[in-house]
């Protein structure tokens, strides 16, 4: 989508810093962390949430998630414990409406989260 912030991190447009990439995702610093490790995992192909990237392509879908966990591996936080955020929908807190999960970790996470 030629509006979508995330297609155009994608396309290489604008400017990320990339932390992993694999054939169908991407992974970049969040540009506003909420913990000391936030990183945001997208599928390159545009699915505007995590219900429409399940319904169209659950392999991509689990490719993302296996992504997540090597982010927390590589980032040195999967060991002690980290969160995989999906917010779907504006009330939810999704701002860009191409999936993205959050991976969270290098602090204490409590429950319930919000």
């Amino acid at each position: 989508m030629a509006d979508c912030l995330f297609c155009k991190i994608v396309s290489g447009d604008v400017p990320s810093k990339v932390v992993r990439e694999s054939a169908g995702t991407l992974a970049f610093r969040d540009i506003n962390p909420q913990a000391p490790t936030h990183v945001l995992v997208i599928p390159k192909a545009h699915h505007a949430t995590v219900g429409d990237l399940a319904a169209a392509d659950a392999e991509l879908l689990a490719e993302v998630l296996r992504e997540a966990h090597r982010v927390a591996v590589d980032e040195g936080v999967a060991e002690a414990g980290y969160r995989i955020v999906f917010n779907t929908g504006a009330q939810a807190g999704q701002t860009v409406f191409h999936v993205h999960a959050h991976v969270l970790g290098g602090r204490g996470l409590n429950w319930p989260p919000g």
